[in-house]
């Protein structure tokens, strides 16, 4: 009877609204339906899914007249570097005829490898409009042109060394009401550098098998974010998810405010908060060594944007590592970010300004022991990035200037249309790449 009420209602409601509806045409009987007055529309395409070119870059701009005007006026494109300086442009005088769809093609002379904005725009009669995108001129060629400071490995070592001085005291809590049929749940807590107290989860799949390992995934945070347990059906993977210094249950000691956290003791290098967030993933990685149940040599690392920063980072100074993913990793070719991105350096700049005897300069010294593109050539396990052409925090420049320095096995996988982010085609391109290189069928 219940089954019959559900299907009831929605057909009486279906008739009641198909009789008013009736009703209203019948009173509107005399009245002429009204024309649609169509619309002008257009669609940028490139041939290349990537947007990739050795020289020239292509682009298809298709207009849509659906309306019954003809449409005269212009459509150009204008072409900006990656800090917003105008380069190449050109404009077309264009008259479109009502009802039809016109293409046109361009070609852009651009040459120097790199990447390169592009407004598309339509100025008609009936419609006015801007299409933004980005291309890139061989962008396996690009290269910063700042080197890394020559005491850089040197810095990390000694960083590493005063780590290992600390002694962890490891704590594993079974969270019994966060546990599942499935899942066990557990609390993790550690000590880093500065005897800071770093916290996480992990959660194990539930086996009957007690000598049984699992493979383990460590997810590291993005930018003031706090992560939770993952519950997932795999059951051959334990997940470790990491609260680094300053983030959800880790923070204490660092509490700041949001738009504080990246530029906290940036004037440092030794007490920057990005060398204990580093130090604390590399203790996480401490802590899956002394797990009995993991497996020691099959540990993936990844994150987004601060989180990818960091798996980059861990994984170029922890060869412990098997695998590594970082997507849309923030912090690359730091000195090139200036004037290309507004956040982080606007953030730092402003904070400069607010403390005597700092310079921007020495900011930035400090900062190239943090820069993607000096811990790439360090990375030896198999690395997988992602990229968003659109990406308005880790210009695709930038990451380029990283992954071109990676001496071992890589892959990037580029997002012509997206910004800062990813889409799920990474993410089941990513888990598939894991599962593979771990032998999880």
């Amino acid at each position: 009877m219940r089954t019959l009420n559900r299907i009831f209602i929605p057909i009486l409601a279906l008739a009641i609204f198909a009789g008013v509806q009736t009703t209203f045409a019948q009173k509107k009987e005399k009245e002429a339906p009204k024309e649609d007055p169509g619309s002008v529309d257009t669609k940028l395409t490139t041939p290349d899914p990537n947007a990739f070119y050795p020289a020239r870059a292509k682009f298809l701009f298709e207009v849509f007249n659906t309306t019954n005007n003809v449409q005269e006026g212009t459509v150009s494109y204008q072409v900006f570097s990656e800090t917003g300086e105008k380069l190449n442009t050109k404009s077309i005088n264009v008259k479109i005829p009502k009802k039809t769809n016109t293409k046109y093609a361009f070609e852009i002379p651009e040459d120097k490898p790199g990447f390169y904005k592009v407004s598309f725009m339509i100025n008609v009669t009936d419609d006015d409009d801007t299409t933004r995108r980005v291309f890139g001129i061989r962008p396996e060629q690009i290269k910063s042109p700042y080197r890394k400071p020559p005491d850089f490995d040197s810095f990390w070592q000694s960083t590493k060394a005063e780590l290992a001085k600390v002694a962890p005291q490891f704590k594993t809590t079974f969270m019994p009401d966060m546990s599942t049929k499935k899942r066990k749940v557990y609390a993790i807590e550690m000590k880093s550098l500065d005897t800071m107290t770093i916290r996480g989860w992990m959660t194990v799949p539930v086996t009957s098998n007690k000598h049984r390992k699992f493979s383990v995934w460590v997810g590291l945070p993005g930018y003031q974010v706090n992560l939770t347990p993952i519950m997932a059906d795999d059951e051959d993977l334990a997940i470790i998810t990491l609260n680094v210094r300053g983030q959800g249950n880790s923070r204490g000691p660092i509490d700041t405010r949001k738009d504080e956290y990246i530029f906290y003791h940036v004037e440092d290098k030794n007490r920057y908060v990005m060398r204990g967030a580093i130090m604390d993933c590399i203790r996480c990685i401490d802590y899956v060594f002394t797990r009995p149940e993991l497996k020691h040599d099959n540990i993936f690392v990844t994150g987004g944007s601060m989180g990818g920063f960091l798996s980059f980072a861990t994984a170029a100074l922890d060869n412990r590592v098997t695998i590594c993913s970082a997507q849309n990793p923030i912090f690359s070719d730091v000195r090139n970010l200036i004037g290309e991105v507004e956040w982080p350096m606007s953030d730092i700049q402003k904070y400069v300004t607010t403390r005597p005897g700092i310079s921007m300069e020495k900011v930035l010294d400090n900062m190239d022991y943090y820069d993607l593109k000096n811990f790439a050539p360090m990375l030896k396990c198999p690395m997988l990035m992602a990229v968003g052409l659109l990406d308005p925090l880790a210009p695709p420049n930038n990451e380029y200037a990283a992954f071109n320095s990676l001496p071992a096995e890589k892959k990037i996988l580029v997002f012509k249309d997206l910004g800062h982010d990813v889409n799920k085609d990474f993410a089941n391109y990513e888990a598939r790449w894991m599962m593979d290189t771990f032998a999880l069928y």
